[in-house]
Order: structure tokens, then sequence, then C-alpha cells
């Protein structure tokens, strides 16, 4: 059997990441306008170690400011402009810090995927405090959040802090030897490239008692395709596309 995760089918990619700015209040908002009850996000560590939401090692892309966000402190960043950027709708949209969104998703009782997306050279150090801060946040709560990452190190720092919250491995390719790397890691789920997902990467991962889950899938046919392979979940951008019920 499957382990389980505290995450449905349908999950929101950085709220809704593109028709809002990605990783804000006003993007996890308008995802849940459209019935959906499960969001990614990035978190990284600004320079006085406060997790916020990210998801380049600069602000060049997504913020007012330019240069390394881990460079600034949280009292600095969070008074950066990280709507302008996407529309005049959202000119003067904040970043947020992990605590802001762990009180809306508490909140609403919404569920939480976490990729722990630290700078480099920070990467059993931002896993750690994600960790040890998701455990306080989420005290006394019955449904923890899920941890993702594309490195490894991050995980392992993730789990000295926070054994008990699941964690998920996330692949931009299938190189040698990532199954083992999964499990080794302690991990509940694979989270791949939808298109390194067919029936037989399925099967391997429900093999191992792991789920199946993609990133990002936006298109139709492919999503009839990956529910024809049996995959356990989908993070999508196109939340006014798929409805996140049934």
């Amino acid at each position: 059997m499957k382990r389980t995760l505290p995450l449905p089918f349908w999950i929101a990619h950085r709220g809704a990441g593109k028709l809002a700015p990605e990783n804000t209040l006003a993007a996890f908002r308008l995802g849940a306008q459209h019935g959906y009850r499960a969001f990614e996000c990035d978190v990284k560590l600004s320079r006085d170690g406060v997790p916020f939401l990210l998801h380049d090692s600069t602000l060049n892309r997504t913020t007012s400011a330019r240069g390394r966000a881990a460079e600034r402190d949280w009292s600095e960043l969070s008074r950066l402009d990280a709507g302008g950027w996407h529309s005049r709708a959202f000119a003067g949209e904040p970043l947020m810090s992990l605590e802001a969104l762990a009180a809306f998703i508490l909140a609403n009782r919404f569920a939480l995927n976490i990729e722990i997306k630290p700078t480099p050279g920070q990467e059993f150090e931002t896993g750690e405090v994600v960790g040890r801060e998701v455990l306080r946040l989420w005290a006394g709560q019955t449904s923890l959040p899920v941890f993702s990452s594309f490195q490894p190190e991050a995980l392992r720092g993730a789990r000295a802090s926070a054994p008990e919250v699941p964690r998920g491995l996330l692949l931009d390719g299938l190189r040698a030897g990532w199954l083992d790397e999964a499990q080794a890691l302690g991990c509940q789920a694979v989270i791949s490239n939808y298109n390194l997902m067919d029936a037989a990467t399925v099967a391997r991962i429900h093999g191992a008692d792991m789920r199946a889950l993609v990133y990002t899938v936006n298109d139709e046919a492919a999503v009839r395709w990956l529910r024809a392979n049996g995959v356990d979940g989908i993070i999508t951008d196109a939340v006014d596309k798929f409805s996140p019920v049934g």
C-alpha cells in the first residue's frame, strides 16, 4: 500500500502563480477563489534567518529590487513590491513570510507543499530552519505540510529538525539511483517533471511505497494521460482551467 500524504490530487502552483504574482497572499487567495484547497510554495531564508516565499535566488524577476535575497534582512525584504512586475492590479503586494502563509493556511484548513528552495550553499541550514519553523507554526495540528526539494541536502536538514513532516524528492531528470536516493531520505513521495512520469515509473515509485506526483501540468491532454498512468497528484498553474474537485 502506498504511503498517504496530507495532499489532495490537485495542488495550485505558487498559489495561483500565473494569474497573480507568484508566492504572494494575492496568489493564494485567488487559488482559493477557484476552489483549490492545496497549494505549493517556495521558501528560502533571509540574511537574518527568516523563512519567506521566493522562487529565485535573486530579487530581480519578481520584486522591485535587485540582487541576492539572502543578502537582505527580512525587515527590508518585507517592504519590497512583489506584485508590480505582474500587473498594475497587484502593485504593492509584499513578499510573504512563512509565518504569514501558515496563518492563512491554518485559518482555512488548507494543505501545503513547501518546496525548500535554498540559496546555493545554504541547503542543510535552510531545510533545518524551515523544519523547525513548521513544527512551531503547526504545533498541535493533526495535519502537517509536506516538504519537497530538488536538493537532497535540504531534505536532510528538514529531516534532522522535523522528522515527522513528510518529504518528497523533486526531480527534473531521472538520474542514476534516484529511487534509492528518495528511499534513503525517508521520502513519502517522488515529485517529477510530468514528462518523466510514465506507467513504469509510477509503478516503481508505488512499489517502493511512495506516491508519484508531477509538476507543472497545464494541458488537458497531459492530465488525461497522467491520470491513465496512475499518478497520485498534479501541481498546476491553470487553476482557472482545472476543477480541483472530482
